[in-house]
């Protein structure tokens, strides 16, 4: 996996986690965190998590290599 794939993996891992938090808890760590659903911060780690949600439909389309036999 690429940089970025695992970028987006970590991001969209926070992202369940946080809306997983909301509805078991109905807490938003990253709007506690950052001062609120509306901050700036907030905003723009919501926005990454949705870009690194649709980035990562990609992953599901990605030929997978066969595993390397050579020891």
């Amino acid at each position: 996996m690429s940089t970025i794939d695992n970028f987006s993996l970590v991001l969209v891992i926070i992202g369940a986690l946080n809306w997983g938090s909301i509805g078991l808890f109905g807490f938003d760590f990253v709007a506690a965190l950052f001062g609120g659903q509306m901050s700036i911060v907030s905003r723009i780690i919501f926005t990454l998590v949705g870009i690194a949600g649709l980035w990562s439909i990609t992953l599901l389309f990605k030929e997978k290599l066969p595993a390397s036999t050579d020891r």
